[in-house]
């Protein structure tokens, strides 16, 4: 059998009091060889025996609790400027409430940790496994998505009433020292709630978006916008080869970012930056929204039905493009990334532009080794920022925005789902998406990894999403 190993990997502070510790759920094996290395002289030396990808959590009892309410306290801060009805209204049915995602998470807790492992515990109030359930099925039904915004009640109050009561349980039940598979639970629950951090913000701009006010989350007043340039846009070369891809070794990975595996991979080349809107603004006034050839017949389709000319938040004033961001209403940055489009868009955009998009491998291969530091959530900037000017080598692989890739959300060899309720976390969804890689600048810090594998369908825009070119060598 495997040792499997995690272990605290950083610290930070930021003005939201994000976590001090990067943690998770280890999951990976010790005394691989270099986990870039193409040359099959070292095959055979590293392979996972287990067909399964496995939690672990070597936390001691107070890290784990520190995690815990920082994130907690987090999310807190984060609904701060929000009413009771900016946190009510559903904007559409892919986006959710601002209190929806405050309860969900504390219900997650609640039947995920609490109602199995604490004696004696007792619901909050028996109606919100109801309410608060996304898509588990073996913990019962659960109010429809498309009608969460119907919640009026309860208050917002309320569900602060009911964190404080959850968090007050899961204080009592780590206090009692509980056994390594609650603890990795627990650890679960709070890399979950940092995923809804950042749904909270995408959701929230989405429905301030729709509001003619186009009221500011933070800080609405207008924002400069760079008079420098972005730099040209150049490629670097990768060799192809067989390379190991997915999570291993310490730190915190979701099962689907395993096993770690071989991965055959073609030379490539990665662009060193992200496509910006100036970019973009060329490719609307040459045509590619009106350029069927350059689109997957699904996207054009798409593209016809739902009248895409833009990106989503774009609107033009006296000739200017302009832009709903987290700060309210903005003049667009024409060297800051482009963000809030779709597959179906980044894919024609990357045709129109004689590349392509690359796949999730190549993305990983070429992130080796580069710092995860990047504009995310903790720069409190809350929206994407250009590229350096002067800068060599790749930029922006972490945070800005979610650079689509074009390999589909399936599973990596020998990947099983982990048995029971958390075995829905991730496994049922690998059909019908596509893999995004990087994290956003709504991202919380020490929520990403060079193998963090997100997933959306190929129509979603409201996202924090952009794109990255590549090209075969």
């Amino acid at each position: 059998m495997p040792q499997f190993t995690k272990g605290v990997v950083g610290r930070w502070d930021t003005p939201f009091g994000f976590p001090t510790l990067k943690h998770s759920l280890g999951c990976g094996l010790r005394g691989r060889p270099s986990p870039r290395d193409p040359h099959p002289k070292n095959f055979g030396k590293v392979y996972f025996v287990e067909p399964a990808y496995l939690f672990q959590s070597t936390l001691a009892p107070n890290d784990l609790q520190r995690l815990f309410r920082e994130v907690r306290t987090t999310s807190e801060r984060l609904a701060e400027p929000l009413s009771d009805a900016d946190a009510t209204v559903q904007s559409m049915q892919d986006a959710s409430p601002s209190k929806w995602h405050l309860a969900h998470t504390t219900w997650f807790f609640e039947a995920m940790v609490l109602k199995p492992h604490l004696p004696d515990y007792s619901d909050f109030d028996d109606g919100f496994s109801f309410l608060f359930n996304s898509y588990y099925e073996t913990l019962g039904a659960r109010q429809p998505r498309p009608r969460r915004g119907m919640i009026t009640r309860p208050s917002l109050n309320e569900i602060f009433a009911y964190r404080t009561y959850v968090d007050a349980a899961i204080d009592t039940l780590l206090s009692s020292q509980p056994p390594r598979d609650v603890t990795e639970l627990v650890e679960l629950g709070c890399h979950h709630e940092q995923q809804h951090q950042e749904l909270l913000l995408t959701d929230i701009l989405h429905l301030f978006a729709q509001n003619p006010l186009h009221p500011g989350y933070r800080d609405p007043a207008l924002v400069a916008v760079e008079t420098e340039p972005a730099p040209p846009l150049s490629f670097s070369a990768f060799a192809g080869g067989i390379y190991e891809v997915g999570h291993g070794g310490p730190g915190f990975a979701f099962d689907s970012e395993g096993p770690r595996h071989r991965a055959l991979v073609e030379p490539f080349r990665l662009a060193d930056r992200l496509v910006t809107n100036a970019e973009w603004i060329a490719f609307i006034e040459d045509g590619g929204y009106r350029n069927s050839l350059l689109w997957l017949s699904e996207g054009w389709a798409k593209t016809l039905a739902d009248g895409w000319t833009q990106p989503l938040y774009w609107e033009r004033r006296d000739g200017e493009y302009w832009t709903m961001t987290l700060r309210g209403s903005q003049p667009l940055d024409p060297t800051a990334p482009v963000c809030h489009v779709s597959f179906f868009e980044a894919d024609a955009f990357a045709t129109w532009a004689g590349a392509r998009l690359p796949t999730e491998a190549e993305w990983e291969i070429a992130s080796d080794g580069l710092s995860l530091d990047g504009n995310l959530l903790d720069t409190d900037r809350l929206r994407p920022k250009p590229a350096a000017a002067r800068a060599n080598g790749l930029q922006q692989m972490f945070g800005d925005v979610w650079e689509w890739t074009r390999s589909p959300f399936t599973p990596y060899p020998r990947f099983r789902a982990v048995e029971g309720a958390v075995g829905e976390y991730n496994g049922k969804f690998m059909s019908g998406q596509f893999v995004l890689r990087g994290g956003s600048c709504v991202t919380p810090p020490g929520h990403i990894r060079a193998s963090y594998r997100n997933f959306f369908p190929a129509h979603t825009r409201w996202q924090f999403s952009g794109l990255r070119l590549a090209q075969d060598a």
